[in-house]
C-alpha cells in the first residue's frame, strides 16, 4: 500500500488488534504473519449501532476459518493483549468500578501477577479519523469523539499531522484542534519538504482511529495503535502500540538491565532526586526507545513531551504511553541498525558537546574532606603513589553554611592556592553548585538571593511569591532557569564565585528539582495540578513528593509542565557561564536530565551504593545514557552509600577507568576509597587500569569528536555492532568503546574467571595481541584480581600514546598504532586532534585528522585535515596482531626498519619517530 493511504470505504477498515495477534504472533513470530492480521482484507463483519457512532468490527477471512473464538468477548483476549482500563494505583478495581467505566472485568490468579483484571473490551469507544487532507510534509486529519471517556474535560476534536520529514524519520503529532496546549520548549529541526524516498508507508484506520508504520523493504509492523483506544483528555494522553518483538532498550532513567522487560513491566517518566533503585522513576526522563524487530533492523521512537508519564510493556509484545498533559508528539526513526537509529535520534535532539580533553582522565572527590588542606593532601599523595588524577573534585562541604557562591572562609581558606597548585600542574578543579538559593539570610548580606528577588529569577508560587523549599542551607528558593533572565543572574553568581576560586568546570546537583518538604514549606494549594485525576507511578505517589508543588508558576509554563526540564535548563545555563568565563570548552556533570542535555552536560548515575549489583547496574547506565544522546556519563566508581571493600574497588576501579566519564566519589562518615586508601598491590591494579585509560586516550577522544559531529555513541552494547547476532540482544555485563574495544570486567566477589561472549570473528588480546577465533560464543578467560580483559576486534586501527598521570602530560607523548588484522589482513582506523579545550575547534577548522588503513601488508596514513597540533606529535611504535608469516623485511617510507616478530603473530616496529602531520607507508614481506 502506498504511502499514507487510509483504509477507506464500507469494506476496508481496522478492529482493535489486541484480540486479533495473539495466537499467531506468539507461536510463529514472523511479521509475515503480522501482516496478514493487519492489511484487513475480504472478511465477514459485522456492524454496531449507537446512538452517535456507526463503528465496523472486521474479522480477518483466515481467522474465521481457523475457527477463532468470538473476538468481542472479553475472555477471548489473551492475557498478555489486554490493554488496561484501570490503571489506578490508589486502590484495588473490584468489577464494579472496572465496568463504571464500560470494560471487561476478569480476575486473574496470583501467578498471572501484572496481567490486569479490568481491560478494554473490542467496541471500547475511540476516535474517528475524518477529513484526510495532503499537505506539504505529509498528511493531516481530524480527530472527533463522539463519546465521554471517564477522565474529566476530554478533548473532542484533534488534529492529526503526519509528517514525512526525511526518507528515514517520521513526524507524528495529535493535538488539539481548538485550544493551544504546552509544547516541550527544545530546539527540534523544522523539515521544508516531504521526504522523496521514505523508508516506510503509513496506513490508517478510520473508525476506530489508529495508525500503521510500516518498513517499506520489509513489511514489518513498527507502530500499531490500533491495539487499544486513544485517550485524549486533558490531564490523561493514553495510546497504545504493538511492538515486533520482545527486545526493546532505552525509557530512563530506570536502574534495570540493558534489555528491559516486556512482562507488565510499568516504567514511570517524572525526574525525582531517589537514590538508585529497582522500579521507580529516578533523575532524568528520556522517552525514547529502541526496539529491535525480527530480522535483526532496529528503529526508534521517541515521545517528545516532559509531562509525568507512564510507560507500560506487556508480553503481547505491546507498549502504552501514558501521560498526563502536553500534546502527543512522536518521532520514528528507521534506522536500519542500531547505531544509524541513535544517529537519526540525535539529530532531532541536538549533537553533544565535544568535551575538554582533560575531562577523559580520572576525577576523584569525596564529600566530606572537611577542609581545602585534606583535598590538597590527598592529591599530593595521588601524586606521590604515581597515580593518574586529571581532576580534583569538592562536595558541599567547601561553602559556608552549604550556601551557592560562598567559600567556608576558615575549613576552606586555602582553597584558591590548593586549585593554583593544581593548575601548575596541568590539573583541574570542579566544584558543586546546587540549584535552591537560602532565603534566610537577613536583607542586603546574601547576594544571590537579594539580586535574584531584584532580577525576579525565583519561580513563584500560586500567590506570586517565591515558593519557598527547603534543601541543605535550610529555607530556599529555586531559580527558574526557564526565564533568560535567570541565566544572566547565574553568570553573575558564578563569575564571581570564579574571581575567588577559578574552577574549571561544575557540578550540578539535587536540580531534578530537589527539595526535603514536599510542595513547600507552607504547602500546595488543592488544585487539578497538585491533584491530576491520573497520577503516574511517581515514588511518593504525589507529583511534588520531595520536590517543589506542580501548580508553582514558571516562565516557559506551570512546574507541572515543566518539572522535568529542570536539570537541562540548568545544565544550558551552567554550560553558557562556563564559556564566557573561562573562553574555553565547558565542562558540566549533572544529575538531573532530559533530551538534547547531551549539548550543554554530561551525567553521573547518581547515589549508588557500594554494591556489587550497583556496579553491575551501571553498565546498562552508561549503555543507557550513550543512546540519549550523553555520551559523557559514568557511575560513582566504588559506590557512593556505604563503605567498599578492597576487591569491590579495584573491580569497579578497573571498570570505572572505561566509563565514558571516571570519578570515583564517596559519602561521608564513610572509610576512604581513594586509590590510596588502599594496599600496595591494590593500588598497582587500579593504576594499571587507569595506565590503559590515558594510553587510550587518542582513540577515547576520537571516540567523542565522532559523537559531537555524527552523534555515534562512545561506549555501546555489543548488539550495535552486530544485531544479526540474537546471542548480543541482553549482554550487559560487557560493552564496546567504539567498535574495536571489547570491555569484559568481573562483576561478582571471589571471581578470578570472567565468562565473555565473542561474537564471530577474530578478537585479538589487547594485553598480548594473541587471537582468539569465535564462532559467537562464550569463553571462560583467567580474570585475576589484578587484570581487566579487553579486547580487540578484527579490522581495528586503535591509536594510543604513552600515558603520564595527567592528560595534558600524556597528550604530548609518542603515539603507538596497534593494528587489529581482519581474516583478509585488513584493517582501519582513525585519530582526531586538537589543543583539547579550544572552542570549536572542528567548526574553525583548527584540528588534525589522520585516517589509517591496511591493506595487503602496507599501512597507509593519509592527512585529512591538519592543524599545529599535530607537529608536536610523532608516531613511535607499530604492533600488528594476527601477521600469518614471519616477515623477511620491513618498510617505512621506503626505508628499510628493524621490527620483531613474536610466536603468537605480533608484528612490532619501534623507534618509527613519524611525523603525524605528514603521511606515511609501512609495509611487511
Amino acid at each position: 500500500m502506498a504511502e499514507g493511504t487510509a483504509l477507506q470505504g464500507s469494506k476496508q477498515r481496522h478492529w482493535y488488534l489486541w484480540a486479533s495477534i495473539p495466537t499467531v504472533i506468539l507461536l510463529l513470530g514472523l511479521s509475515a504473519t503480522w501482516d496478514r492480521c493487519w492489511t484487513i482484507g475480504p472478511s465477514a463483519s459485522r456492524w454496531t449501532e449507537g446512538p452517535e457512532r456507526k463503528i465496523r468490527h472486521v474479522l480477518p477471512q483466515n481467522m474465521q476459518e481457523d475457527g477463532w473464538k468470538d473476538l468481542d468477548s472479553c475472555s477471548g483476549i489473551l492475557e498478555g493483549h489486554r490493554f488496561d482500563c484501570y490503571p489506578e494505583r490508589d486502590r484495588v478495581v473490584t468489577r464494579e468500578l472496572c465496568e463504571q467505566r464500560a470494560c471487561c472485568f476478569i480476575q486473574v490468579p496470583p501467578n498471572l501477577a501484572g496481567v490486569p483484571w479490568c481491560f478494554y473490551p473490542p467496541d471500547f469507544p475511540s476516535y474517528t479519523l475524518r477529513n484526510q487532507t495532503p499537505t506539504e510534509l505529509g498528511e493531516a486529519g481530524e480527530l472527533l469523539r463522539w463519546n465521554k471517556t471517564y477522565y474529566p474535560r476530554d478533548v473532542f476534536k484533534l488534529h492529526l499531522n503526519v509528517m514525512f520529514e526525511a526518507n528515514n524519520r517520521l513526524h507524528i503529532q495529535i493535538n488539539d484542534s481548538s485550544n493551544p496546549r504546552y509544547e516541550v520548549p527544545i530546539d527540534v529541526p523544522k523539515a521544508t519538504r516531504k521526504a522523496k524516498n521514505p523508508l516506510y508507508t503509513v496506513e490508517y484506520s478510520e473508525d476506530p482511529f489508529g495508525i500503521i508504520v510500516k518498513r517499506t523493504s520489509t513489511g514489518t509492523v513498527l507502530l500499531n495503535t490500533t491495539v487499544a483506544p486513544l485517550f485524549f483528555a486533558d490531564q490523561f494522553l493514553q495510546v497504545s502500540t504493538s511492538l515486533p518483538s520482545v527486545y526493546i532498550y532505552g525509557l530512563g532513567e530506570h536502574q534495570a538491565g540493558f534489555l528491559q522487560s516486556v512482562q507488565w513491566n510499568t516504567l514511570t517518566f517524572w525526574a525525582r532526586d531517589s537514590v538508585p533503585r529497582e522500579s521507580a522513576n529516578l533523575y532524568g526522563v528520556h522517552p525514547f526507545y529502541l526496539s529491535l524487530e525480527p530480522n535483526g533492523m532496529s528503529h526508534g521512537v521517541f515521545l517528545l513531551n516532559s509531562n509525568a508519564m507512564d510507560v507500560v510493556l506487556q508480553p503481547a509484545p505491546a507498549l502504552t504511553w501514558r501521560t498526563i498533559g502536553g500534546i502527543l508528539d512522536f518521532y520514528v526513526f528507521m534506522g536500519p541498525d542500531p547505531n544509524s537509529v541513535i544517529q537519526q535520534y540525535l539529530e532531532v535532539i541536538g549533537l553533544p558537546a565535544m568535551v575538554p580533553a582533560w575531562g577523559l582522565g580520572f576525577h576523584l572527590c569525596r564529600w566530606g574532606y572537611g577542609s581545602s588542606n585534606a583535598t590538597w593532601e590527598m592529591v599530593k599523595q595521588m601524586r606521590k603513589a604515581g597515580i593518574p588524577q586529571d581532576a580534583q573534585w569538592n562536595d558541599i562541604d567547601y561553602m559556608m553554611d552549604y550556601r551557592d557562591f560562598t567559600v567556608d572562609p576558615q575549613n576552606f581558606a586555602t582553597l584558591p592556592q590548593m586549585v593554583a597548585d593544581l593548575h601548575s600542574h596541568g590539573q583541574q578543579y570542579i566544584m558543586i553548585v546546587d540549584p535552591a538559593i537560602s532565603s534566610v539570610q537577613p536583607p542586603g548580606s546574601y547576594w544571590p538571593y537579594d539580586e535574584g528577588l531584584k532580577q525576579e529569577v525565583f519561580i513563584n508560587n500560586v500567590s506570586g511569591s517565591p515558593l519557598i523549599g527547603q534543601v541543605w542551607p535550610g529555607l530556599t528558593a529555586f531559580p527558574d532557569f526557564t526565564n533568560p533572565n535567570t541565566h544572566v543572574w547565574w553568570f553573575q553568581n558564578l563569575l564571581q564565585l570564579h574571581k575567588v576560586v577559578p574552577f574549571d568546570g561544575l557540578w550540578i546537583d539535587m536540580n531534578e528539582p530537589s527539595s526535603f518538604v514536599d510542595g513547600s514549606e507552607t504547602g500546595c494549594p488543592s488544585n487539578e495540578l497538585e491533584n491530576p485525576p491520573f497520577v503516574p507511578g511517581v515514588l511518593g505517589g504525589t507529583l511534588r513528593s520531595q520536590t517543589i508543588c506542580a501548580s508553582a508558576k514558571q516562565s516557559a509554563s506551570t512546574h507541572y509542565n515543566v518539572h522535568s526540564l529542570y536539570g537541562l535548563m540548568e545544565a544550558k545555563a551552567s554550560a553558557s557561564a562556563l564559556v564566557k568565563i573561562r573562553k574555553k570548552r565547558p565542562f558540566v556533570i549533572s544529575r538531573s536530565t532530559f533530551p538534547s542535555q547531551g549539548r550543554y552536560s554530561g551525567h553521573w548515575l547518581g547515589d549508588n551504593e557500594s554494591k556489587w549489583k550497583d556496579m553491575y547496574f551501571s553498565i546498562a547506565g552508561i549503555l543507557n545514557f550513550n543512546m540519549f544522546g550523553i555520551p559523557l556519563v559514568g557511575a560513582d566508581i566504588c559506590g557512593f552509600r556505604g563503605s567498599t571493600t578492597e576487591e569491590l574497588c579495584i573491580r569497579w576501579m578497573q571498570l570505572g577507568a572505561f566509563y565514558p566519564f571516571s570519578r570515583n566519589h564517596n559519602t561521608e562518615n564513610e572509610k576512604g576509597q581513594d586509590p590510596i586508601a588502599f594496599s600496595e598491590s591494590a593500588q598497582e591494579a587500579m593504576k594499571r587500569a587507569l595506565f590503559i585509560r590515558y594510553s587510550l586516550l587518542p582513540y577515547l577522544y576520537t571516540l567523542f569528536h565522532h559523537s559531537h559531529v555524527f552523534g555515534e555513541t562512545v561506549a555501546r552494547a555489543i548488539l550495535f555492532e552486530f544485531p544479526e547476532d540474537r546471542n548480543t540482544y541482553s549482554i550487559d555485563k560487557q560493552f564496546l568503546l567504539g567498535s574495536y574495544l571489547l570491555i569484559s570486567p568481573v562483576l561478582q566477589p571471589g571471581a578470578v574467571t570472567v565468562t565473555t561472549y565473542f561474537p564471530r570473528g577474530v578478537w585479538y588480546d589487547f594485553y598480548t595481541g594473541s587471537a582468539l577465533h569465535s564462532t559467537g560464543e562464550y569463553v571462560k578467560l583467567s580474570a585475576p584480581l589484578d587484570t581487566i580483559n579487553l579486547h580487540l576486534r578484527e579490522g581495528a586501527i586503535v591509536p594510543t600514546q604513552e600515558p603520564a598521570t595527567t592528560i595534558w602530560v600524556s597528550s604530548g607523548n609518542p603515539l603507538h598504532l596497534l593494528v587489529a588484522l581482519s581474516q583478509n589482513a585488513s584493517a582501519k582506523g582513525c585519530l582526531f586532534w586538537d589543543d583539547g579545550e579550544s572552542l570549536d575547534t572542528y567548526e574553525r577548522n583548527d584540528y588534525t585528522y589522520i585516517e589509517f588503513a591496511v591493506e595487503k601488508n602496507r599501512l597507509i596514513s593519509r592527512v585529512v585535515h591538519v592543524n599545529i597540533e599535530a607537529t608536536y606529535i610523532k608516531v613511535n611504535t607499530l604492533s600488528v596482531y594476527g601477521v600469518t608469516f614471519r616477515p623477511s623485511k620491513v618498510i617505512v617510507n621506503q626505508q628499510p626498519a628493524s621490527f620483531s616478530y613474536s610466536l603468537n603473530k605480533v608484528l612490532t616496529v619501534d623507534n618509527l619517530y613519524l611525523p603525524l602531520e605528514k603521511e606515511f607507508h609501512i609495509s611487511w614481506s
